[in-house]
């Protein structure tokens, strides 16, 4: 069965990881990807461990559900070549800055001249009509302007720190994906084609001050910024007898059976714990408490109570442990297939589940122009076109091997 976006064709000029996060979630969901790469490739080919050049571990799972088109968009034919692509395209996505779209020619005035219903999303630093409009950006750059690295230093009292994770690429890219479908079905609608710019500064501004605006949300303001159950030193697993439980009692009721089940059954009636806005005043003495109480057994012990008593509780995983879960495990969520060229491979699935329109992985992350030839033909040039752009090296076809 198609996917819900099969029909759908995006031109993605993006590169390293937020923007192919964006585009491989639409290929995934069955739209028809083309992704354009510069002759060297895009540079997360080669990073981390790869079996062959060029096809790096991170490139196999954020390109996969994609065609390959390698081409010189700074050469007049291949800036041609892409404009008369853009006909055939429903959407445009891109993470290269505003002005160098510009000087390729690639900006929306110049793509919605070939079509002018086309959705062109373009994911940026900084968003336009700000003072850091024209500045670079990476992951470690807006986790530390967004406040997250301070927040760090906040809960431990040590150094700043960047979550170890390159999550503001995937939330950003995860919204920009949302814009790209918002997009499409506006123009479905109307029959309007329009920019869309998704900023990360402004996107992880919103995710952090959700939590953290706080007593700062009135004016003047009711109290300090941050929440505080968030920002508690204790908020972390607890030790038990043997390693380590996350445990997240929520609601008044779940702390209730809480205290039953270590024991602690008056704490319940305590107007330090009796309510949320009580818990939370008094989360740092709670988190102390809980940690206590959970030294007294074995995390496997506390696991099967704590379930009994349906009381939010898990293990901790490792990355290597995680690779073993069996709840992921009974979903095939990681499974290993058959790469083309690179072997057996890890594939990390698609997380949603539908109930029509299933999608898949179309296919896995291709090699350097492995599709050249097929997305230009789509543009409506002919065998004999290609073979001269190929020969003016404004075009690169996958090596036989």
């Amino acid at each position: 069965m198609a996917g819900p976006l099969s029909g759908i064709r995006i031109l993605d000029l993006t590169s390293v990881l937020m923007g192919p996060f964006t585009t491989q979630i639409l290929g995934d969901l069955g739209a028809e990807v083309l992704k354009v790469e510069p002759l060297r490739g895009d540079d997360t080919r080669f990073t981390g461990h790869s079996r062959n050049r060029g096809m790096g571990a991170g490139f196999l799972n954020t390109n996969r559900s994609k065609k390959s088109l390698a081409i010189d968009l700074k050469s007049p034919a291949g800036r041609a070549a892409i404009l008369r692509l853009a006909r055939s395209c429903d959407a445009f996505v891109s993470n290269i800055r505003p002005e160098a779209l510009k000087r390729l020619g690639l900006d929306y005035a110049s793509l919605s001249r070939e079509k002018p219903s086309i959705v062109y999303v373009n994911l940026v630093g900084y968003g336009r009509g700000g003072r850091y409009a024209n500045k670079p950006a990476y992951d470690d750059l807006i986790q530390a302007v967004s406040g997250i690295a301070m927040l760090n230093q906040r809960v431990t009292g040590g150094a700043p720190r960047y979550v170890p994770l390159a999550m503001v690429d995937r939330i950003v890219g995860t919204a920009a994906s949302s814009a790209v479908l918002a997009g499409l079905l506006h123009c479905a609608r109307t029959g309007v084609g329009q920019e869309v710019e998704v900023p990360m500064f402004e996107t992880m501004t919103q995710f952090v001050l959700g939590d953290h605006l706080q007593g700062h949300a009135f004016v003047p303001p009711a109290g300090p910024t941050g929440y505080a159950r968030l920002l508690s030193p204790d908020r972390k697993p607890f030790p038990t007898k043997d390693g380590y439980i996350a445990i997240l009692p929520y609601n008044d009721a779940q702390w209730r059976r809480y205290f039953e089940v270590v024991g602690l059954p008056q704490l319940a009636d305590d107007e330090r714990f009796s309510s949320m806005a009580s818990r939370v005043a008094n989360i740092d003495a709670l988190y102390a408490l809980v940690g206590e109480s959970l030294l007294k057994r074995a995390t496997a012990e506390w696991l099967e109570v704590l379930d009994a008593a349906d009381i939010p509780a898990m293990p901790l995983h490792s990355i290597d442990s995680l690779l073993d879960d069996p709840h992921l495990k009974d979903r095939d969520f990681i499974s290993t297939t058959e790469h083309p060229t690179e072997g057996t491979i890890r594939t990390i699935g698609i997380p949603t589940i539908w109930s029509a329109s299933v999608p898949s992985a179309a296919h896995p992350a291709p090699r350097l122009g492995q599709h050249s030839v097929e997305i230009l033909s789509l543009a409506g040039f002919s065998q004999a076109d290609i073979d001269e752009l190929v020969k003016d090296e404004v075009v690169r076809l996958a090596s036989p091997d």
